[in-house]
C-alpha cells in the first residue's frame, strides 16, 4: 500500500562551539520557525547520538503530500531562515526526504 505522505529530515552540524547559547538558539529559533508553517507536521528538533557519523543534530518533520512538501520550500518563514540563520550557521548537513510505503 503506498501513500503520499513524505518525510523530511535533514542531519546537521553547526558552526558554533557545543553546548553554547549560540547552539541552543539556533535550534529553538529552528523550531519556532519552521514548525509554524501550516503544511509541517510532526516537527521535531532531534539530538544524533551515533558514533558513526559527524554530524550533531537533525530536524524532522512530515508533510501530508509533495505538494504540502512544495510549499514548505517556497514559504517566506522557510526561506528567510535558510538564507538568514542555516547558510550562515550550518557547518555541514545531510538532506533526506523519504515517501510512506
Amino acid at each position: 500500500m503506498s501513500s503520499n505522505r513524505l518525510i523530511h529530515s535533514v542531519i546537521f552540524s553547526l558552526k558554533h562551539e557545543k553546548g553554547s547559547e549560540e547552539e541552543h538558539r539556533f535550534l529553538e529559533d529552528g523550531r519556532a520557525a519552521l514548525s509554524t508553517i501550516p503544511t509541517v507536521q510532526e516537527f521535531k528538533v532531534l539530538k544524533q547520538i551515533s558514533p558513526k557519523n559527524t554530524y550533531d543534530f537533525g530536524f524532522s518533520m512530515k508533510f501530508a503530500s509533495e505538494a504540502d512538501y512544495e510549499a514548505y520550500n517556497v514559504h517566506p518563514q522557510h526561506v528567510d531562515f535558510v538564507e538568514n540563520r542555516w547558510e550562515k550557521e550550518v557547518e555541514q548537513f545531510l538532506e533526506i526526504d523519504y515517501s510512506e510505503i
